[in-house]
């Protein structure tokens, strides 16, 4: 297992994965964004019985735009993230705005965190999105 993309519970096949995507893409307005980052350092994460967790934090919404437009669903993505979850609970929907811009912003390799070091998803890597507010 890699410590830094340990989960619960784990998807075991591609059909998993891929079904959860068709769910959060479909429109259907019973999904809902609901991020979920586990912030955890660097030692409690390489450990024998490690935390389950990923850092998304630094790129929640980045990460959804990468997904819904790999599925050909980026026209859903507002709903998702900022229409459907409010409309659920009978709460008045956020009217602050960002825009998505389809551009390369590296990961870094990790963040401080705790007088410690916390590695996050796609760490040394890229995400293909950025936020503007």
């Amino acid at each position: 297992i890699r410590p830094h993309l340990y989960c619960l519970p784990i998807l075991k096949r591609g059909t998993h994965r891929e079904a959860l995507v068709a769910a959060a893409t479909s429109g259907n307005p019973k999904y809902f964004l609901g991020t979920d980052s586990a912030p955890h350092a660097r030692p409690t994460k390489e450990t024998g019985c490690g935390c389950a967790g990923v850092y998304t934090a630094h790129a929640a919404i980045e990460l959804y735009a990468e997904v819904f437009a790999q599925a050909g669903a980026l026209d859903k993505l507002e709903a998702f993230a900022s229409f459907h979850g409010p409309d659920h609970y009978r709460q008045p929907r956020n009217t602050d705005r960002i825009t998505l811009t389809r551009t390369e912003i590296p990961v870094p390799a990790s963040f401080p965190f705790d007088g410690e070091d916390l590695v996050p998803f796609r760490a040394g890597g890229t995400v293909g999105w950025r936020v503007e507010a």
